[in-house]
């Protein structure tokens, strides 16, 4: 018998606990390949994606009680590395890795932010946004970075010769990898796309102290070079075709389900770009009606820009036939990919929840976060995405007012200032900006002050 009592006690059938790497689809692949996580490797034999698999039957010898009160215990504590969002489900993560080997900067923990305002103006009693932006270096990728990187120290000090871990990206991979690489002094590689992401993205990255190598391509170029340069140099490949960053962001979802004192939101609404994040979301939610704490996984929603909506292409098309993209320029920077790594995992994902695709035009996803920022929030354009998606399915009645939505937030709104302030001041070529709210210039005179504030005030 388990002793539910204490939960801060350690795990003492925790020895088995394991984890490894298995083909994606065992459709086509060998049903006995699998790989140690301490292997270097990011795809199977046929060349398709990795899964990190976990040993359920271990870790059902603890009954759904038991995880509860665990994860309850740890939330918020300094005890290391548990405290973090991410580490107090270390079992469920990363169960062989030694605790002096992690690197985490107590990511995860996010706020779950009921957004009552913006949820009436939709008609809607239970509407919550998931600040997954509210993280060390700004978005969700904190999530999967800190994982990836706790490996990488862990084989280093195997003696593994690995110079350093490389990725290409829209911006926020690349704020999350040197970050983490810089806490645990392993040199980092960023490929970037020349002028296609924020100042502020950028500037990350070089702070850190990463090699960043501006390219003239797009994300989809960066990402062929870097495979073809980890695959002639000893360099860590931190991209999502890496897997095992996916267990990190996995956890945001067990920790939707654990703010809601583990009941299940109706809906879970994602911005879809390279896809990793949802297939995570989904796994995390999947992991958590297995081992018996909740009873069911969310329908989830992917949001995509319409100038790099692929998987909204191919999920019109019944799923039947998926085709690559040339993705136009987004204000939704990270998510401007045509070619997206994961796309099988969401089709397969979005398969087994019932779940949507939706997009967002350029006009229709500033306007979103321009209009739920007036209830106050303070949304990335990738968010907006997601809440244009949202007000689309409410409008259709696909999402009834009663039914308790999680839009996920994937990026603070400081990172991409730029696009708001151009927004506001009414720069955008061919936008109304409805929801402009441009300073009023004004001269220093009390009476023509008091004019203005008479006029808006309604005094």
């Amino acid at each position: 018998s388990v002793l539910i009592s204490a939960p801060a006690a350690p795990l003492e059938k925790s020895n088995l606990f394991n984890a490894k790497y298995v083909p994606f689809s065992t459709s086509t692949s060998d049903p006995n390949e699998q790989y140690s996580l301490d292997e270097v490797i990011y795809r199977s034999k046929n060349g398709g994606l990795l899964d990190v698999q976990h040993d359920m039957e271990a870790l059902s010898i603890y009954p759904p009680e038991y995880w509860k009160a665990l994860f309850d215990e740890r939330v918020g504590k300094t005890s290391w590395p548990y405290g973090s969002g991410v580490w107090s489900k270390k079992e469920w993560v990363l169960p062989g890795i030694a605790n002096e080997d992690i690197v985490s900067m107590f990511e995860g923990n996010s706020n779950l932010f009921w957004a009552e305002r913006f949820g009436k103006e939709l008609g809607m009693e239970e509407l919550w946004v998931k600040q997954c932006g509210n993280s060390h270096t700004g978005s969700f990728k904190d999530l999967g970075m800190t994982v990836l990187v706790s490996q990488v120290n862990r084989l280093r000090k195997m003696g593994k010769p690995l110079l350093a871990v490389g990725c290409a990206s829209t911006g926020d991979t690349s704020a999350a990898l040197s970050a983490y690489a810089a806490a645990a002094a392993i040199p980092s590689i960023v490929f970037l796309p020349a002028e296609k992401i924020s100042l502020a993205q950028l500037v990350q990255p070089i702070a850190n102290g990463a090699l960043v190598l501006s390219i003239d391509t797009d994300f989809d170029g960066c990402m062929r070079l870097i495979r073809e340069v980890t695959a002639e140099l000893p360099i860590y490949l931190a991209n999502s075709l890496n897997s095992m960053r996916l267990e990190g962001q996995k956890t945001a979802a067990i920790e939707i389900c654990q703010q809601f004192d583990w009941e299940v939101p109706e809906w879970v609404i994602i911005p879809g770009g390279n896809l990793g994040n949802v297939y995570a979301f989904f796994k995390g939610f999947q992991m958590c009606k297995e081992l018996g704490l909740t009873d069911r996984v969310p329908r989830m929603v992917v949001a995509q820009a319409q100038n790099a909506n692929p998987l909204y292409r191919a999920y019109k098309a019944g799923f039947e036939n998926y085709e690559p993209m040339r993705a136009e320029d987004t204000f939704a920077s990270a998510i401007q990919i045509g070619d997206p790594v994961s796309i099988d995992r969401a089709m397969y994902a979005l398969s087994e929840c019932d779940g949507i695709v939706e997009e967002a035009s350029e006009e229709e996803l500033m306007d979103a976060a321009a209009r739920a920022d007036m209830t106050g929030m303070f949304n990335c354009p990738h968010t907006g995405v997601a809440l244009a998606a949202l007000i689309k399915l409410r409008e259709s009645g696909t999402i009834a007012p009663s039914d308790r939505t999680v839009v996920i937030s994937t990026a603070h709104g400081l990172k991409f200032t730029g696009s708001k302030i151009a927004y506001h001041s009414k720069e955008i070529e061919g936008f109304a900006s409805t929801y402009a709210n441009p300073p009023v210039q004004v001269q220093e005179d009390f009476g023509k002050v008091m004019d203005i504030l008479s006029q808006k005030l309604d005094v």
